[in-house]
């Protein structure tokens, strides 16, 4: 049976405007998928935020709703714009490459999984494409933006926490030499996506844990940051990358000894975010 295009675990109450989200840990592989794709088990995760969405799971206790990717990025990447189509991929699709994600082949539905590792060896129809948008990420999007209009109505702003891990090697353009390597990417596209009220609180709240962060670099955010982070509306995204050594064999893509230890600190870090949704009147007038 195949499954809904997203899940969503709602608090009992909401008494935050935190949403909490995570596009990229969706794990469901359609049969039809895996058998037109060249690459094995382990190599097709690899674009996977393999338990992130777990790693959220307490999220409802803390008042804020969590919504969560069923198919995978390598499948149908939600963190892309519905029109990012890539004509290397697509058949009889003429048009030109207009970015630089599409042209490196991560398009809305990609070519090739991290490391440039190209998942068919062929083309796909458009009217495949075409339905994976319209059966994936059209509902994602749609419930993602009724979850933020929830909160702006409720609260009077919408703070989404975009949650998102990366290869532990990501970070070696971000550490500097002499210094700690850094464990969390905190990405507000420079500045645009969220105020820097709510950045600065975000990133407070995972110092405080004794995490080592930077921002934007290498990860600034993409699609979901620049769609919907809107802070003159009331509408903040502050898009969360986490180091994935922290807590996952990544080789293996499973659970390494620090995962339940990681949770807990992590839920810590959570907690003090969807604090923030509580404290929106004191933020928006820093």
């Amino acid at each position: 049976m195949t499954p809904g295009p997203y899940r969503l675990t709602l608090p009992q109450r909401r008494t935050t405007s935190v949403v909490f989200a995570s596009p990229h840990s969706g794990s469901y592989y359609p049969g039809e998928f895996l058998a037109r794709s060249v690459l094995g088990e382990k190599t097709i995760r690899s674009s996977e935020d393999a338990f992130v969405d777990v790693l959220l799971d307490r999220v409802p206790d803390l008042g804020a709703p969590l919504l969560a990717a069923v198919a995978p990025r390598a499948y149908v990447d939600l963190n892309r714009a519905a029109d990012e189509l890539d004509p290397a991929l697509i058949d009889g699709f003429r048009a030109p490459a207009h970015n630089p994600r599409v042209a490196s082949g991560l398009g809305v539905v990609p070519r090739v999984v991290s490391g440039g590792r190209a998942i068919y060896a062929g083309k796909l129809p458009l009217h495949e494409v075409k339905a994976r948008i319209a059966d994936w990420w059209h509902p994602y999007h749609d419930r993602l933006q009724i979850l933020l209009d929830e909160s702006r109505l409720r609260f009077g702003q919408a703070i989404l926490i975009d949650m998102h891990s990366m290869p532990h090697e990501a970070l070696d353009v971000a550490t500097v030499p002499g210094r700690p390597r850094p464990d969390v990417v905190l990405g507000d596209r420079y500045g645009t996506s969220a105020s820097a009220a709510i950045v600065e609180a975000v990133d407070a709240a995972f110092i405080r844990a004794g995490f080592r962060t930077v921002r934007n670099t290498p990860f600034a955010g993409a699609y979901i940051a620049q769609a919907y982070g809107r802070p003159t509306r009331a509408q903040h995204v502050v898009q969360v990358e986490l180091d994935r050594a922290l807590y996952m064999n990544e080789a293996e893509v499973r659970p390494n000894g620090n995962f339940a230890g990681f949770q807990r600190i992590l839920a810590g870090v959570l907690a003090d975010i969807a604090a923030i949704g509580r404290a929106e009147d004191r933020l928006a007038a820093e």
